[in-house]
């Protein structure tokens, strides 16, 4: 299922962390990928002579895909999912430019205007971040 990312958020750049969406089970789970370049607008500023992707856009990343996994539901067409919380949230190995990141989010509870969710991001199958998110829908 190719989905058209920025129909369902409404992100843009430098605020988009989802290049494409490979999987998605509407309120169950979805998967994404980010290309990370090196001409990214937050590297000029986050360690510019070793460039790190910060962790806190990974964690931004991983609640896009948690987003549309909720949003690409007929339910919630056209809504906003906003980013309510982080929890338990683990950097395991720095991102850097070269690397694509794969990102699973799996949507545990679904409760009316509020989901919650499980995310993880790898570099070459290995596990690089990972953390609990819940956001809300309006």
């Amino acid at each position: 299922m190719k989905l058209d990312v920025k129909k369902i958020l409404p992100h843009r750049e430098p605020f988009l962390f989802v290049d494409e969406i490979i999987e998605v089970v509407p309120l169950k789970r979805a998967i994404g990928k980010k290309h990370i370049a090196s001409e990214l607008d937050f590297f000029r500023g986050h360690f510019p002579q070793r460039k790190v992707m910060p962790g806190v856009l990974i964690i931004e990343a991983m609640a896009q895909v948690g987003a549309i996994a909720l949003l690409s539901h007929p339910d919630y067409e056209g809504k906003l999912a906003y980013f309510t919380g982080i929890e338990k949230a683990k950097f395991r190995k720095m991102v850097l430019p070269g690397d694509t990141l794969v990102i699973v989010c799996e949507l545990t509870k679904v409760r009316g205007t509020f989901g919650f969710g499980s995310g993880q991001a790898y570099v070459n199958d290995e596990l690089v971040c990972e953390a609990k998110i819940s956001f809300a829908v309006n």
